[in-house]
């Protein structure tokens, strides 16, 4: 074998190849669709060097997942956890215990999906229309509403049947439906979508539309605190020392209902520390993601405290004090005050959304 490789090398070197490092090695006898992509890239030792330094950071990556599902297992053994995920039927809790079986609550009752659904729906039909206001020439709208429109009869004239709605709250979704149904039937009829008639039906639906959010809301946060209830006389004790999280996508990080039931149980205390909000690109997220994320936090918060002795400092981004000082020595000398918020301390307990106060309407009762 090793002299088979000899009269290879041999062979090579006859054919007239280059071997040093910054030559591009191409075998000369290739068909042209082969030597266009054959051989190796030419590189300087200079780019060499600057490759193998940032290769260490990819390489870090794997040390990552590797000491990850250490810490896991070993944060599951002595940690129970509680995942609260946002999800369309209005969330879902899992409760893992060391040594135990993992338990799922129960979903939120039916009913609010079917508010959640009806208010949805009004505005579908704005979605709708709002691209060919006051475009008589635009015709795009009339196919996906005729179809939209043909759902919304077919759940208005079977709402009656349904035994998931309290029947005081069944005639305003009733309402809601019906108005639907007979706003499209006019834009139908015209052939044309105007602007007064969508105000009118904006206003006349809203109030309604904003009864069936509370009721929506009431619903979701009644249940999962009975479920915390439970839960947390389950742990006894052991709720002191139990982890848990929610996610969270950007419109969702303020008043997060899941997070502040949580909170409820967890106490101020545990907020940022035993009880995280994860912030997330989509409105849904695996319980395997959310078990990623509280590792990666909860192991690099060992991470901080052995290089920098502080148990909190890497759950913040480790050069954003440094770019702070830079931001705002580079406005000064550009004769511009900084626009920063004030200086958190590593290991706040403030709540980990919006929390200034100011002027202007917070919430759907504010507005008029």
């Amino acid at each position: 074998m090793k002299r088979g490789m000899l009269h290879l090398a041999a062979g090579v070197l006859a054919a007239g190849l280059a071997v040093g490092p910054a030559a591009a090695q191409v075998p000369s006898a290739l068909p042209d669709y082969l030597s266009a992509i054959s051989g190796n890239t030419p590189s300087s030792p200079a780019a060499l060097a600057t490759r193998d330094v940032l290769q260490l950071n990819i390489g870090m990556f794997s040390l990552y997942d590797r000491a990850s599902s250490i810490y896991r297992q070993n944060i599951l053994a002595r940690h129970p956890i509680i995942l609260a995920m946002f999800t369309g039927e209005g969330g879902r809790m899992m409760l893992y215990r060391p040594g135990q079986p993992t338990i799922t609550a129960p979903s939120v009752p039916k009913v609010y999906q079917i508010l959640k659904s009806t208010g949805h729906s009004s505005m579908a039909i704005s979605q709708v229309v709002i691209p060919s206001v006051n475009n008589p020439e635009d015709k795009r709208w009339i196919a996906p509403m005729a179809a939209y429109r043909t759902q919304m009869k077919t759940a208005l004239d079977n709402i009656d049947a349904s035994t998931d709605i309290q029947p005081d709250w069944k005639g305003t979704v009733k309402e809601i439906l019906a108005a639907n149904v007979a706003y499209m039937d006019d834009c139908l009829a015209k052939g044309v979508v105007t602007l007064e008639p969508l105000l009118a039906f904006a206003r006349k639906q809203a109030p309604n539309i904003k009864l069936i959010i509370n009721w929506a809301a009431a619903t979701q946060v009644k249940h999962w605190m009975g479920v915390m209830d439970e839960w947390s006389k389950m742990l006894g004790p052991d709720m002191e020392k139990t982890y848990a999280a929610s996610n969270t996508i950007y419109v969702a990080r303020q008043n997060n209902v899941l997070f502040s039931v949580l909170a409820q149980y967890f106490g101020a205390e545990a907020i940022n520390h035993r009880l995280m909000l994860i912030e997330t690109m989509g409105f849904t997220t695996t319980p395997e993601e959310m078990l990623v994320s509280m590792t990666r936090i909860i192991g690099d918060r060992s991470v901080g405290e052995l290089f920098f002795g502080n148990h909190h400092v890497m759950d913040f981004e480790l050069m954003g004090g440094d770019g702070r000082k830079t931001i705002i020595s580079e406005m000064q000398s550009r004769g511009k005050p900084p626009v920063l918020p004030p200086a958190v301390p590593f290991g706040s307990k403030q709540w980990p959304t919006l929390v200034t106060p100011g002027p202007g309407p917070s919430s759907l009762d504010d507005l008029k």
